[in-house]
């Protein structure tokens, strides 16, 4: 318990990014080392200036540590560093990956394989009848799912999963007791009730900010073994995950929707540009040898 104070010390500053967290570690070895650092020796970091460093060993990021360790040992929410064997096989190869998991319900699940499942929040009735027929679909062999328990696409895959009796990983861009859209508290709950997953970057006590949500789309496609994309315009969030899927080598299904509809620009124009068409679940399973 007490060593993991200094790595949840490190997940607090919010100006410390992956690339320069592994660097510290790099040279420090352990979060306590670079704690008991000096401002000086810090400064000698690539990427770590004075600025950074007063930020490092500012006194509000060291309050509190036993009060927030109390509380996730409450709420059951874990902690996998990047030195942990249980940190996920699929996140060790990314350049900028988590340093370190906070994960409520199955944390074996997240080396498991699994596939995300990915959309809009303004849904179609067509993309609901489509995610939930996936999301089912998947469940019924027993592949986890993996979205992003925002609003919409994302909701009703981890809904359609659970009601499958399947298992699906939720990876959120806040703390877990902060989670955004409130109205997803309830699903978030359901979700480690039937085995699944709760996974942030994120601190308990982080609020949703915007810039969290980027990065936390580098995850879900860091850890699934591919992505399908249900509806999406073509500048979006959803668009972005893709984005990562594509720079991970991971593979890319697309939902082709009606042309009138916004929502299926985006998987559209993936078709076109090589993401595999599915219009039934074999589409996708043949590509795992299921």
């Amino acid at each position: 318990m007490e060593e993991l104070k200094y790595w949840i010390w490190l997940s607090k500053i919010p100006e410390l990014g992956s690339i320069k967290i592994q660097r510290l570690l790099a040279i420090y070895h352990h979060p306590k080392e670079i704690w008991n650092s000096k401002k000086e020796e810090l400064k000698q970091v690539e990427g770590i200036g004075e600025k950074l460093a007063e930020e490092i060993l500012k006194q509000e990021y060291r309050e509190n540590l036993d009060i927030l360790q109390n509380k996730m040992k409450e709420e059951k929410i874990e902690l996998i560093t990047l030195q942990d064997e249980a940190y996920p096989e699929n996140l060790k190869h990314l350049y900028d990956k988590p340093i370190s998991l906070y994960v409520q319900g199955d944390k074996s699940i997240l080396n498991e394989f699994s596939l995300a499942m990915i959309g809009c929040r303004e849904n179609s009735t067509y993309g609901r009848k489509v995610a939930t027929a996936i999301g089912k679909g998947l469940a019924k062999r027993n592949i986890i799912t993996i979205s992003g328990l925002a609003r919409g696409i994302d909701s009703i895959s981890h809904r359609a999963t659970i009601e499958e009796n399947g298992k699906t990983i939720a990876v959120i861009g806040s703390g877990i007791d902060c989670i955004y859209p409130e109205e997803n508290t309830k699903l978030a709950q359901e979700i480690v009730e039937k085995g699944g997953a709760i996974v942030s970057e994120y601190p308990p006590e982080t609020k949703a900010e915007r810039m969290n949500f980027p990065a936390r789309n580098r995850i879900i496609s860091a850890l699934s073994s591919g992505v399908i994309v249900i509806e999406a315009k073509k500048k979006s969030g959803t668009m972005s995950t893709v984005d990562f899927a594509l720079e991970q080598g991971k593979m890319v299904f697309a939902i082709p929707g009606n042309i009138t509809n916004p929502n299926a620009e985006g998987t559209n124009e993936l078709i076109k540009q090589g993401a595999k068409c599915v219009t039934c679940m074999q589409d996708i399973m043949e590509e795992y040898y299921f």
